[in-house]
């Protein structure tokens, strides 16, 4: 019975086809070693690498353990080594010409099953709804490489969240590369409303997650379904990229920055609480000091709770590579870049100390060993509904009158604790 490890790189989309692909693996009577496994300790015969592709540095990482994998393959490590994914989908013609000592290729697969075996703790998971992008934004390679867009019918959808809800997940973080899509291929309108609606209904799972919401034509019943049912998380992962009308134009958004802003006050009107996690990019073709200073308005506007950035990295074949000079010079986004995130370091705080005192109900991820938390050698490691598992901060719980015999007890399941202390990520909190 060969022994197979498959290592996962990039965005939660690619962990769950790799938890497609395990599930199929252990159908066809591979024992599945953990991803955490070392390979120096031996007990590996197989390794499968699940690429990403998006940017500079994934490309990178990914090669980087495509390299490590390889090695052990010649020390006699393992005796396979198999490559798939967006970055072997890319370069489906060069990689296998550079690097011969990799035993099979293969591009991005789609997986025809529901089961799925979970690499994320129990109690949560991720539910990809679609796949592929119809948008062509001038700086992104992923139309280029998964094609356009496919919903997965929403029957599937009901019935794998049913499956997973009889595993134990109380938590589904909704995924695709643009969620707000969802319906308008199969059913000639946007259902993600109804979708949401319908996995609200399912016994066992508590809590729902939105990520990666298009803003161009955003769905307004979502809106009003977050609202209303207390399943719906009140948090929108929403991947604006920038606010001024020059740079969205040239990034081919199909938004401009008025439609921008009233999007997030209409979010922030219509979801009382709603906490909102965005995306920027910083160094873009077109944008010069007065488009940078435009952004960091729309910043100081908007107080997003979360926010990430990138310097704009140039992908081959996308059509800011084709029609557009990377003109920004590296020093001067690493400039903007970090005068982006001190104002936004500065928000969180603001954001996170305005929670110490309250009570809010969390889910417990895991006991962390060491301390973190004066005079405890332990910790229960929680998320409240605003926070999302790998992208966000933590609430750090102490454990003491914890209603359990052990810490360990409490993974997976809801406490209700008092904040008591906060940071620019993380916040503690005390029973």
């Amino acid at each position: 019975m060969k022994r197979i490890q498959v290592v996962t790189m990039g965005c939660s989309k690619n962990r769950v086809d790799s938890e497609h692909l395990l599930r199929l693996l252990q159908e066809r009577g591979y024992t599945l070693v953990p991803e955490s496994h070392d390979l120096a300790d031996g007990g590996v015969d197989e390794v499968v690498i699940n690429t990403c592709g998006f940017i500079q540095d994934a490309k990178e990482e990914s090669i980087a353990a495509i390299l490590e994998a390889v090695e052990a393959k010649k020390q006699g490590m393992v005796e396979k080594v198999s490559v798939f994914g967006c970055l072997s989908q890319r370069y489906r013609k060069e990689l296998p010409a550079e690097l011969p000592e990799v035993d099979h290729w293969d591009g991005v697969l789609s997986f025809d099953t529901l089961g799925r075996v979970l690499t994320t703790p129990s109690h949560y998971a991720y539910l990809k709804i679609s796949e592929g992008c119809d948008r062509r934004c001038a700086y992104c390679a992923i139309p280029l490489i998964r094609g356009p867009h496919v919903s997965v019918p929403m029957e599937s959808l009901v019935e794998e969240a049913k499956m997973l809800a009889a595993q134990g997940v109380k938590e589904l973080i909704v995924i695709a590369q643009d969620t707000t899509y969802y319906g308008l291929d199969l059913y000639g309108k946007r259902r993600l409303g109804e979708l949401l609606e319908r996995l609200c209904l399912i016994d066992g799972i508590e809590w729902i997650r939105l990520h990666y919401a298009y803003p161009s034509s955003f769905p307004e019943d979502v809106l009003r379904i977050m609202a209303d049912n207390p399943k719906l998380c009140p948090y929108i992962d929403i991947p604006l990229q920038h606010s001024a009308d020059k740079v969205l134009q040239m990034m081919r958004r199909g938004v401009d920055g008025r439609q921008t802003r009233e999007l997030v006050e209409k979010m922030r009107r219509m979801v009382p609480g709603v906490v909102l996690r965005t995306t920027l990019i910083v160094g873009h073709p077109g944008e010069g000091e007065e488009e940078f200073e435009d952004l960091l308005d729309f910043v100081k506007e908007s107080r997003f709770e979360r926010l990430g950035a990138f310097q704009y990295s140039e992908e081959e074949d996308t059509y800011g590579a084709l029609h557009y000079k990377d003109e920004v010079p590296p020093e001067v986004k690493q400039e903007r870049y970090d005068r982006l995130m001190q104002l936004q370091s500065g928000i969180s705080l603001a954001c996170n100390q305005a929670r110490v005192g309250k009570r809010e109900r969390v889910l417990v991820d895991r006991v962390e060993e060491g301390s973190a938390m004066p005079g405890q050698t332990s910790y229960l490691v929680a998320r409240s509904r605003t926070e999302s598992p790998e992208v966000d901060g933590e609430i750090l719980v102490d454990p003491a009158a914890l209603p359990a015999a052990t810490p360990d007890a409490l993974t997976g399941k809801f406490l209700d604790v008092t904040i008591t202390g906060a940071d620019e990520y993380d916040l503690t909190a005390e029973y």
